[in-house]
């Protein structure tokens, strides 16, 4: 017996925005789309994402009854996988160059101007 290989399957807010990114920013192809699910593929990568949308959560009266819809949206953004990549240099210059790493925030100055500062850090989205 072997396992040959694992696909992750991620929860998305929203998975149509999350496809665009990984097909935008990262260049993966998608396979597969409907709504609240959908496949990406880049060279021998998959992975599948599906709606954490149920928001039925927020307004339970009852504060000792479980969540347990399985879909919840606080769920996406808990997910994480691992991702080996050959070429990892080339990733990252490619992933700064469409602006993916770049974190722009607005503050007021003493005087109550309003400026804005920009770096390159890598931030999640």
């Amino acid at each position: 017996m072997r396992f040959a290989e694992t696909i992750p399957a991620l929860p998305a807010r929203d998975v149509g925005e999350a496809a665009d990114f990984y097909r935008d920013r990262l260049g993966f192809q998608v396979a597969h789309a409907e709504d609240g699910f959908a496949i990406l593929r880049r060279d021998d990568a998959e992975v599948h994402l599906w709606g954490a949308t149920d928001e039925s959560w927020r307004e339970r009266l009852d504060a000792s009854t479980p969540v347990n819809s399985g879909a919840e949206s606080f769920i996406a953004g808990t997910a994480s996988c691992r991702v080996r990549v050959e070429g990892v240099d080339e990733l990252y210059a490619s992933c700064q160059s469409s602006g993916m790493f770049t974190r722009t925030a607005t503050f007021a100055t003493p005087s109550g101007e309003l400026a804005s500062s920009t770096r390159s850090t890598p931030t999640a989205t």
